[in-house]
């Protein structure tokens, strides 16, 4: 099994490296990561300029790949022929925060295993439910481990097409998790507040500041399930179609007076 690991933190986070130790239990690991963070980058594809990749070191000396693109451009570049052999798997992370209910779409470390999906291939997105203002290194070990786990585990089973796992790791030792559940996206709440500022000329300029998210905690849910002590995996599907309302939909008369 060849693994492509990537995330949003860039290619020198210890969650990334942490990642890749474990996965190389399983399989061959390659690394194609942002030289850069891009949290909260979204699915970004890079068309307006070219994008570079070079040859970086990881903190335990092995080789990676640092590109200045955004983590679905490292993936792209590396299903394109960046990484020359084929690749059967991408897991992102382990990014230092969850990545629950509408986090998915904002996230770079989920659009990353979407675009794996979109190329063909398996994806996997996996974070860790950190402390938000957790001080002094995050042990990762306990949530590499449960990559390892998940990822070997669909490799051995069947995965529709267009479909990926977002994982979610409650930050606790492997002896205190309470299991795996499959979960449903919950609903985030953000608590997000409009912060205004001058420039020493007297323009304004904006933060987007305000509290940490939190969520709806309701079993079954990937925010629930994780609150409670599980490690969540939520199948995602690239096909937003609001399948409910098409019939209603239907209906409307779009004609114009």
């Amino acid at each position: 099994m060849h693994i492509l690991v990537t995330n949003d933190d860039g290619v020198f986070a210890p969650g990334l490296l942490a990642l890749v130790q474990e996965l190389r239990k399983i399989g061959e690991v390659s690394v194609l990561a942002p030289d850069h963070n891009w949290s909260a980058s979204g699915h970004v594809k890079t068309l307006n300029r070219p994008l570079r990749a070079k040859p970086a070191l990881l903190a335990d000396g092995s080789p990676a790949l640092a590109s200045d693109g955004a983590p679905s451009d490292c993936v792209a570049l590396a299903l394109m022929g960046v990484v020359e052999k084929p690749i059967d798997v991408v897991v992102s992370g382990i990014n230092p925060n969850a990545n629950i209910g509408h986090d998915v779409t904002y996230s770079g470390t989920v659009t990353a295993a979407m675009e794996a999906v979109i190329g063909g291939v398996m994806g996997v997105a996996c974070s860790l439910d950190a402390p938000e203002y957790f001080s002094g290194p995050l042990d990762y070990s306990s949530a590499a481990v449960v990559a390892r786990v998940v990822t070997a585990t669909m490799m051995q089973s069947s995965m529709p097409r267009n479909v990926l796992l977002n994982v979610n790791i409650p930050y606790l030792k492997l002896d205190e998790m309470k299991g795996y559940r499959v979960s449903r996206q919950g609903l985030r709440i953000y608590r997000d507040e409009l912060v205004r500022r001058e420039d020493p000329r007297g323009r304004p300029y904006y933060w987007i500041g305000g509290q940490a998210p939190t969520g709806v905690r309701e079993e079954g849910t990937d925010f629930g399930d994780l609150a409670a002590g599980y490690v969540s995996v939520t199948p995602i599907q690239l096909d937003l179609t609001a399948h409910g309302f098409i019939d209603a939909l239907r209906t409307w008369n779009w004609t114009s007076d």
